[in-house]
């Protein structure tokens, strides 16, 4: 805790009272941030603004940025964070928290604010796809249809259990397409399911990317669901939640930090478990591009 003499550091808390926990948690957050002595700002209900737009206002007017909410909250304050060089403070409000899983930030509100005032800080890579930035994973597939099957009132409602219900639905209808993958000057052509490029290691509410996967390696870490049957993405779950996927004969795994995605037809992109454009896509990684509050 900051003591009398010290001059209390300034921060910019935006809390997306959409997410999951957002509304409840608003006004104790606020309350345990004043009471260690942090000097917090709230913004005016009045500015129509992108969290990112929010970020770059206030940016000379403030120490650091807390968000409070899920990773579709940290996505939209991404470009801000990197525009301005602040430091993230992170409050897991929201269904899955992948990117506070991660770092091992708690979810208990009181924890995650104990990391922040502490203020140790690590520095994160982020992902870029088409120009836009992610945090945890960006896919083509069937994460990108179960993104579009999600809605904020079933997240809120189920939580992760949300995430299994839609992927249910999802999963008999899942169709391979087919791609081109140019990584490294060489071009492969594949029938795949789901393409995923990660940065961070957990997405989907637990899910591995890759069990060595670090959000500050350097390397982005790619895999391809190259099954041809349904059933057999079932036979895949336990491995995919311990990012052991790449054993597989019928997964193709790699690392790097730069691939393009070429499909047959358009398909939709998801990025943080927000849909933000369509194939073609240019995947590439900030090194180093924000620091976060995060346990020693």
């Amino acid at each position: 805790m900051l003591t009398s003499q010290q001059q209390p550091a300034t921060a910019l808390l935006l809390i997306n009272e959409k997410s999951r926990k957002g509304d409840c948690a608003r006004k104790e957050a606020l309350a345990q941030l004043t009471a260690q002595g942090l000097r917090v700002i709230v913004p005016s209900a009045d500015l129509t603004m992108t969290y990112s737009e929010l970020i770059e206002h206030y940016a000379d007017r403030v120490d650091s940025v807390i968000v409070g909410g899920g990773d579709g909250s940290l996505n939209a304050a991404a470009s801000g964070l990197v525009a301005t060089g602040l430091p993230l403070g992170v409050l897991p409000l929201g269904t899955a928290n992948d990117f506070a899983r991660t770092l091992d930030i708690p979810f208990d509100l009181n924890r995650a604010i104990a990391v922040i005032v502490a203020g140790h800080r690590r520095p994160v890579d982020l992902g870029k796809v088409n120009g836009h930035l992610f945090f945890n994973v960006s896919s083509i597939g069937f994460s990108a249809a179960l993104a579009r099957e999600l809605t904020a009132e079933s997240k809120k409602r189920w939580g992760t259990l949300g995430y299994a219900l839609a992927a249910c639905k999802l999963l008999r209808q899942s169709r391979p397409f087919r791609a081109e993958i140019v990584h490294e000057g060489t071009a492969e052509r594949v029938r795949t399911v789901q393409i995923s490029v990660g940065n961070g290691r957990f997405y989907g509410g637990g899910m591995t990317v890759e069990e060595r996967a670090a959000p500050d390696d350097g390397l982005l870490d790619f895999y391809s669901l190259e099954v041809t049957h349904w059933w057999q993405m079932i036979a895949l779950l336990p491995f995919l939640r311990r990012g052991t996927q790449g054993r597989w004969r019928q997964v193709r795994a790699f690392s790097t930090t730069e691939l393009i995605l070429n499909t047959r037809r358009p398909h939709d992109i998801n990025a943080d478990g927000e849909l933000i454009g369509r194939t073609p896509a240019h995947f590439t990684i900030e090194q180093k591009a924000i620091e976060v509050f995060a346990p020693r």
